[in-house]
């Protein structure tokens, strides 16, 4: 690890308290690892940014691994860090750079959640799960390979809970929104709402959820309500970030992200899908290779 960066990159939020805790989180994998050179950059809206992060641990490094800290892999993960990557081997021809996966819906976050629901629960008078709905709140993508990551999580979380009803719901760019999810649970004759938030980070977003629940309380006061909150600082979010470092070195197959290079990204990207926030930069030639079977 003498000369290997890990680089891991946040998504970054206009709300700064966000940016800070992966900072936070940041400083504590330090201390958990010692031995490593960790640093961390951010896709949009803080510094340091994507290119510019790549490069400096470029500079200082033989071999960089870069890993999302990103639940679900839409436009972020599968174009503009593939992008900025190939920019950055362009700038750094020496250079390993390897791309681990997002943490994705896995056992580990189940976890989390399930342990997140468990706490709610124990805020309210009556802790009953056959009374009570849950709704798994998520950012919302464009992209159905991400938003079906969601859903898997949320019906792993009704298969390993006693609650009947485990539902979805996204505070942007897809349906359904919590309001109408809500709506139709009291309209089932639920009588408890817990609401989780998919988010690792606090920000404009997850500040918003708590308004929107505190809305909801006073539209439906015959209704008690739980909200959790974001949960980055779980154990299991930095095992599953050392797991990424774990397999990359070992060459585990599938332990890189399949759309570094891929030119079906190469081809979305023609076509007008996805975007790059960063605009100081030369344009970015990417590639082409065989890439059977992988997802865009």
């Amino acid at each position: 690890m003498n000369h290997t960066t890990i680089l891991l990159v946040g998504h970054g939020s206009r709300e700064d308290t966000g940016n800070q805790e992966i900072r936070v989180f940041v400083d504590q994998w330090r201390a958990r690892q010692p031995a490593w050179r960790i640093e961390v950059c951010f896709i949009e809206f803080a510094a340091p940014s994507l290119h510019d992060g790549l490069l400096a641990a470029a500079r200082s490094s033989r071999r960089v691994l870069v890993l999302p800290l990103i639940l679900n892999a839409a436009g972020h993960a599968k174009m503009e860090i593939p992008e900025a990557i190939e920019h950055a081997r362009e700038h750094a021809p020496g250079v390993e750079f390897l791309y681990g996966p997002h943490l994705s819906a896995c056992d580990p976050i189940l976890a989390i959640l399930k342990r997140r629901l468990r706490q709610a629960m124990a805020t309210l008078d009556m802790p009953d799960p056959t009374t009570t709905g849950v709704v798994l709140l998520g950012r919302g993508s464009s992209d159905r390979g991400a938003n079906g990551d969601m859903a898997k999580m949320a019906r792993w979380l009704q298969e390993e809970s006693d609650h009947e009803l485990v539902d979805l719901a996204f505070t942007g760019i897809t349906f359904p929104r919590l309001e109408r999810v809500v709506q139709r649970q009291v309209l089932i004759g639920l009588r408890q709402v817990v609401v989780l938030p998919y988010y690792l980070y606090t920000g404009t977003l997850m500040q918003r959820i708590h308004r929107q629940v505190d809305h909801l309380r006073a539209q439906y006061p015959q209704i008690r309500f739980a909200c959790g909150t974001h949960f980055g600082f779980e154990k299991e979010i930095f095992e599953l970030v050392e797991q990424r470092v774990h397999d990359l070195l070992a060459g585990v197959p599938d332990s890189k992200l399949p759309c570094d290079g891929c030119s079906y990204r190469e081809l979305a990207h023609d076509m007008g899908h996805g975007h790059s926030h960063e605009h100081t930069h030369a344009p970015v030639h990417v590639h082409s290779h065989a890439h059977e079977g992988a997802a865009a």
